[in-house]
């Protein structure tokens, strides 16, 4: 089950009536500081097509009466909404308790968030029946990546926690874009995350017949008309934000000559783009998405289930609420983009023939985290321009890529609810993730020894052949994952940075004449640095204290220092990738100079090591596995390139945030 973070109140438009449940165990809490933003950066939103296609406008206001405009069903405005940076630094251990915004200050706190607080309320007045039937509608044209993780969790997490079903359905409209690869990763995905539909899947062309009988019934009371214009002239005569469209000259069409030309665009008859359907609402609409939308457009494209039956296909706007009210969906949730679409998802619905009570649409601020970016179009960009090695590259924010690159689901379904549910757009810091990531981790990963930059050391006391078997322990955090017995011989590898010639004061790892601990094992010194004839360091003479093992007559002898080892005779090798941050500034979409988001990226974001040396139990290794590799990061087995022949781990996460300490140096 899904933690749900305390967010924000109801609507003031929801009724109040309903009785609070109680508060649910939480994993951590927001501090007090985040709830004041410092700036508020927009005022009004028009036509969102999507998250980077925002159009804010700052400091100008419509012509049209705001006060009005607020309270009319055909205007969407978005009061001022506060734009936070939601940091590592905010979080408590605790629990969550998000921003709350004015607009809901004044309703009931059920202790959850405000989508929840809804769906509460309606079952206490038993709006539906008692019912909560939800939905996840991905369009099939690109893999789904971390921000469909927040709907996903909210949606299957609504349903869960109500007795309810959530149904997976692809929104597959537009077969340009669209095919069955897309699909068998989606689901693959949402099953990793640990939700199922059982059957539940849907397709939106599963009702390409219904949809285009309740386009019929429009045009039949008028309200749809079939237009001429062309996609530039559509355009041109919708109006700006400040000033109404013009009216196609097509808009007063007779309805029997509306409904012949529908059925010739159906049969194919007309070139793509000559002809489109479009609602006959309000060209002076304030909201831009009521001036006469088009439903239909002419597509001869060749469907992913449909192949050639339809040469018309409808709008996102036209199917998606009706494929809601066709399922009997009860709450159709969306990201923030889609609240001026509202509207229009009202107008449809209420004008064509179906059952009350209607579906209705409820908004949420997307998951938005820095240094990477999360529109799918420019996701396919870096896939299509070879920027990085494929839609599971472990680089990527989708949900494939952080599969390979050892991301655990629950670490993901843990970071959605610290995040929680509001309605204000926030950028989430990427170091909040890593926090959760190795929380998560942590608890659950195997614990190994690899060295990454080995340099060899010899321990002279012992004899040539010598050999024994240490326990270590597998997790620390976890007693049931048991002990491991690991190989100690006379020659060993330790990573070079352990080991320095003229260190400085507060160096406690080996030096000449210096000693340390070998985890799990003994008390080390350094006798003598062993240099070829330009003067590199080819080996370590050392000696041990036998004695100082576990158990043994000096075991608690103090030294400073303890360092991870292989034994050089039982070692692995393999290859190992650390991975970074895909950009190098946290929004790349938005710079300020114009530079394509492709300037910033990170050179340094996959760092490739070869002849690492592991201890030898890594050669057992699983897929889906995670290991803590001691001191220096949690890594996994790669899904698709390694082999036994050819071992190939991914860092998932540094044990600190090193990012940050790599940005304070270039300061």
């Amino acid at each position: 089950m899904v933690f749900v973070p305390k967010s924000e109140k109801t609507f003031n438009e929801r009724s109040n009536s309903a009785p609070s449940p109680p508060a649910r165990p939480l994993p951590c809490q927001l501090s007090s500081n985040c709830r004041s933003p410092d700036k508020l950066d927009c005022l009004f939103l028009i036509e969102p097509s999507s998250s980077e296609r925002y159009e804010q406008i700052q400091g100008r206001s419509p012509t049209v009466d705001f006060e009005a405009a607020r309270t009319t069903h055909h205007t969407q405005f978005f009061y001022p909404i506060p734009h936070r940076h939601l940091s590592l630094r905010e979080i408590d251990a605790n629990s969550v308790t998000d921003t709350m915004t004015e607009e809901h200050s004044n309703n009931t706190d059920t202790g959850k968030d405000f989508i929840r607080d809804i769906v509460a309320q309606d079952l206490a007045a038993n709006t539906h029946g008692g019912r909560v039937i939800t939905r996840f509608p991905p369009e099939p044209n690109g893999y789904l990546h971390i921000g469909h993780a927040k709907s996903i969790c909210l949606n299957f997490g609504l349903a869960l926690e109500n007795n309810g079903t959530c149904h997976l359905r692809f929104d597959d409209t537009n077969p340009t874009r669209e095919n069955d690869e897309y699909v068998t990763a989606i689901e693959q995905d949402v099953r990793w995350l640990g939700f199922e539909w059982n059957d539940h899947k849907f397709f939106a062309s599963n009702y390409f017949q219904k949809l285009y009988d309740f386009a019929v019934e429009l045009i039949r009371q008028g309200k749809a008309f079939v237009c001429d214009q062309t996609a530039e002239e559509f355009a041109a005569d919708r109006g700006t934000p400040t000033s109404p469209g013009t009216e196609s000259s097509h808009r007063d069409r007779a309805i029997e000559e509306n409904l012949d030309l529908f059925e010739r665009m159906r049969a194919g008859e007309f070139p793509d783009g000559a002809k489109t359907l479009r609602a006959k609402i309000d060209m002076a609409s304030p909201n831009i998405h009521l001036r006469d939308p088009a439903l239909y457009r002419i597509r001869k494209v060749s469907h992913h289930r449909t192949g050639d039956a339809w040469s018309i296909y409808p709008t996102y706007d036209f199917a998606h609420c009706l494929s809601d009210a066709i399922e009997g969906i009860t709450h159709s949730v969306c990201t923030l983009e889609f609240t001026v679409h509202r509207p229009l998802y009202d107008w449809v619905l209420e004008n064509v023939s179906l059952p009350r009570p209607l579906p209705r649409q409820y908004e949420f601020a997307r998951l938005n985290l820095d240094y990477t970016v999360m529109s799918k179009r420019k996701l396919l960009q870096l896939v299509e321009d070879n920027n990085i090695q494929g839609w599971d590259d472990p680089r990527m924010p989708t949900l494939s890529g952080m599969r390979r690159r050892g991301v655990t689901p629950s670490s993901i379904r843990n970071f959605c609810a610290t995040v929680g549910v509001t309605k204000h757009d926030s950028l989430t810091d990427f170091a909040l993730f890593e926090h959760c990531l190795r929380d998560d981790l942590n608890k659950h990963a195997l614990r190994a020894m690899a060295v990454l930059h080995p340099i060899k050391v010899v321990i002279t006391n012992l004899a040539d052949d010598h050999f024994e078997e240490l326990e270590a322990i597998n997790n620390p955090e976890d007693e049931s994952a048991g002990c491991r017995k690991i190989p100690f011989s006379r020659e060993l590898y330790i990573e070079q940075k352990d080991f320095m010639e003229d260190p400085p004061k507060k160096f406690f790892r080996l030096r000449p004449g210096g000693e340390v601990r070998l985890r799990y094992a003994y008390i080390m010194k350094c006798e003598e640095v062993i240099k070829d004839s330009e003067g590199n360091i080819e080996c370590l003479h050392c000696t041990i204290d036998p004695d100082s093992k576990s158990g043994g007559a000096t075991a608690g002898r103090r030294v400073k220092g303890t360092i991870h080892w292989v034994s050089a005779t039982h070692a692995k090798t393999a290859e190992i990738r650390l991975f970074d941050r895909l950009f190098t500034i946290p929004e790349p979409t938005k710079d300020p100079s114009g530079k394509d988001f492709t300037a910033f990226l990170n050179p340094d974001s996959l760092t490739t090591v070869t002849h690492c040396k592991l201890e030898p139990s890594l050669a057992e290794a699983r897929v889906g596995q995670n290991f803590q590799f001691e001191r220096t990061g949690y890594f996994c087995l790669d899904s698709k390139e390694s082999s036994a022949e050819n071992l190939i781990f991914n860092r998932t996460v540094a044990l600190r945030d090193s990012w940050a300490t790599k940005q304070k140096k270039k300061q």
